[in-house]
């Protein structure tokens, strides 16, 4: 997803695009409920996919404006990120998992990622300071705060707050890189500066990277701004926004395939393989712009043999109906890369468009948003979210013709005007799915299919999705 209330008034995705439609409380017109579409918060589902638990947004969160974002996982624990800051669940009972505790910290997205006993709370709107006690400033002041946060979770019932780092133009998202030693990388995606802000300056056509000794994070600083773009990266294509393709101005979403060596990144006109050999000094290999049907590169996913790459388009910034016989089905969809050749000499070619089939309200925000893999050796499947359009599993084995074979859905928030919401990460994690639905909370999903199954016996003790791991080794 891309923006939040109160941001920079030039940021252009989710709830930039909202903050006059959805938030509002109403739509730039009078939209209308498809005939064919799910009723007001009817449910379906394919036959394989089992809806097994549900826990609504806690009160703090409740509001409609209080979105529900990424998530990562721990033991038995996983970690909500939300607008106005982040929940931990036990899992321990994926059919009835628990609330332990709710942690208040205004500053989206509140993208999450945790080393350790630490967890990473990712700030992209400008804050008084950088407490959790801080309030909304403009950009524009020299004063105003945003980066990432850190937090000691080794007790998860009372997460302690240890440390700040201010970074340029703020944290739309952090990727976790580990280090040689007892030490991690945090990469920072942040995106559209403006010469008003003192702190996010054009061209910013870099990343910041933080380095966090895990024994010490009090000692986390930035430590590198490589830039990614030396040319200035896709100038963008003139048409307006959102059908236009926009201009390189950063990242929005970096996935890091440390045992690889890999990295793709999602840079707003440009999707990129990076050689991250050096942590400090991520190397493009080869970059892939689509011009034609690519409105905004979001994020990515590899293979677990890291011989393809899924980029994802957020067409409309995540705050508008984009899944409907109007658009088609190559906008706001997934675009499958295989990665061919060794080396430096390795490109990005592309081969098929992916996009569910089924035709969404025009009271529905649906777009392409962010999945994990389901570890099946040999088969190269996963799961993903689509907003309103709701949770699909999909196969791209075959990299030119992807197929779903498992969706949960919800109907829309309203037939008369569209409030964004539906499913923003669905991730793999110990044999379910997990789905932080912006307003409806946490959804927990069983597929039961014979090309899914194997991946119930694939354990981890951590995930972070944005830092891939190597589910059966090289």
């Amino acid at each position: 997803m891309a923006l939040l209330p109160g941001r920079r008034p030039k940021r252009r995705t989710l709830v930039g695009t909202l903050a006059a439609l959805a938030l509002a409380g109403s739509a730039a017109a009078a939209p209308t409920a498809a005939a064919d579409t799910l009723g007001v918060d009817e449910i379906a589902k394919s036959r394989n996919m089992h809806h097994v638990a549900n826990i609504p947004k806690p009160a703090p969160f409740a509001s409609t404006s209080a979105l529900n974002s990424d998530w990562a996982f721990k033991g038995k624990y996983a970690f909500g990120g939300n607008y106005e800051g982040f929940t931990v669940y036990d899992i321990s009972k994926p059919a009835k998992p628990k609330i332990v505790t709710v942690v208040r910290c205004p500053g989206s997205q509140n993208d999450v990622s945790i080393a350790g006993n630490l967890l990473f709370l990712s700030t992209d709107s400008s804050r008084s300071d950088d407490s959790c006690q801080s309030q909304p400033m403009p950009a524009s002041e020299k004063s105003a705060w945003e980066g990432i946060k850190i937090f000691d979770i080794s007790d998860v019932r009372n997460p302690r707050y240890v440390k700040s780092v201010e970074t340029k133009c703020g944290s739309h998202t952090n990727t976790l890189v580990p280090g040689k030693r007892d030490e991690v990388y945090i990469y920072v995606s942040s995106y559209s500066p403006n010469s008003a802000y003192p702190d996010c300056q054009p061209p910013h056509d870099l990343i910041s990277i933080i380095k966090v000794p895990l024994k010490h994070p009090q000692a986390a600083k930035v430590v590198a701004e490589p830039v990614l773009f030396p040319d200035g990266g896709n100038p963008g294509d003139g048409r307006p926004y959102p059908e236009g393709t926009s201009a390189t101005t950063g990242c929005h979403d970096l996935t890091a395939y440390p045992a690889k060596n890999l990295m793709a990144g999602a840079c707003m006109g440009d999707g990129v393989l990076f050689d991250i050999s050096d942590r400090v000094k991520p190397r493009i290999i080869h970059s892939v712009r689509d011009d034609e049907n690519f409105a905004f590169w979001h994020s990515a996913t590899f293979n677990n043999s890291a011989t393809k790459v899924v980029f994802t388009d957020e067409l409309g910034g995540g705050g508008a109906a984009t899944c409907n016989a109007a658009i088609g089905q190559e906008k706001g969809a997934d675009a499958v890369y295989d990665i061919v050749g060794k080396g430096d000499k390795r490109r990005l070619v592309f081969r098929s468009y992916f996009k569910i089939p089924r035709a969404n309200a025009d009271t529905e925000n649906c777009v392409a948003h962010n999945g994990s893999l389901i570890p099946v050796k040999g088969r190269d499947i996963m799961v993903q979210a689509w907003y309103q359009g709701g949770v699909s599993v999909w196969d791209f084995t075959d990299s030119r013709r992807p197929k779903e074979i498992g969706w949960f859905e919800r109907g829309p928030l309203s037939d008369s005007e569209l409030i964004v919401g539906g499913s923003w990460s669905a991730y793999y994690y110990n044999g379910y799915i997990y789905s932080n639905d912006i307003q409806k909370g946490m959804d927990v999903l069983d597929i039961r299919d014979m090309r899914t199954n194997p991946g119930k016996r694939v354990k981890l003790d951590v995930l972070n999705v944005q830092s891939q791991p190597d589910y059966f080794g090289r």
